[in-house]
């Protein structure tokens, strides 16, 4: 089973996985971008870029990250349970400009149809976004601002809509304000069922 967590930074995916990991020892955890030898290049590039580039070059180059990752990673493992910090929802979510039949079709290629079963959708209001973007150094992306975030977390929304209609995916949305206890164990809870 192919598992996923989504959501905009800092909403706390990266802490439910580290916790996740002690129960779910048999599990592959990976991450997107950046999982592969490849992905950690394409991963600097897109987040540490010293100079602009168009927002197509950043989907072509985020694609060939994913389709790296479903190479290397994904398709070896497909058999087993893969839970994952970021997929192709993010990826059409942040290519927020592209129409979202163009972009299935990218990643369904990019994929090999090989898509998440389950999704874990953390959801976070602009106050606790703000609060938790101040504690960091931020990447060229989250230098874009808080409002930039709200409107990607927006499109994921309207993403998980359109996949559910497209592709069997189970969603499981929770409020990323939750004690990180009440979330993890209704994570649990949503992967073993």
């Amino acid at each position: 089973m192919y598992i996923v967590l989504e959501g905009i930074d800092c909403v706390g995916k990266s802490t439910q996985i580290e916790l996740l990991k002690p129960i779910f020892k048999d599990a592959i955890f990976t991450s997107e971008p950046g999982a592969t030898k490849l992905g950690e290049h394409l991963r600097e590039l897109l987040l540490n870029r010293p100079y602009p580039i168009s927002s197509k070059a950043e989907l072509l180059l985020f694609l060939a990250d994913r389709n790296q990752h479903y190479e290397e990673l994904l398709r070896e493992n497909e058999e087993k349970l893969i839970i994952s910090d970021r997929s192709i929802i993010s990826g059409m979510a942040y290519a927020k400009n592209f129409d979202l039949d163009i972009l299935f079709n990218l990643n369904a290629f990019a994929l090999n149809d090989f898509f998440p079963q389950k999704a874990i959708f953390l959801r976070a209001d602009e106050a606790l976004l703000k609060e938790r973007m101040a504690q960091k150094n931020l990447d060229s992306i989250e230098k874009r601002g808080a409002w930039y975030f709200m409107e990607v977390q927006e499109k994921m929304e309207e993403v998980l809509n359109f996949l559910k209609l497209k592709i069997d995916l189970k969603v499981l949305n929770l409020d990323a304000r939750e004690s990180i206890e009440n979330l993890h164990n209704k994570i649990k809870e949503f992967i073993d069922d």
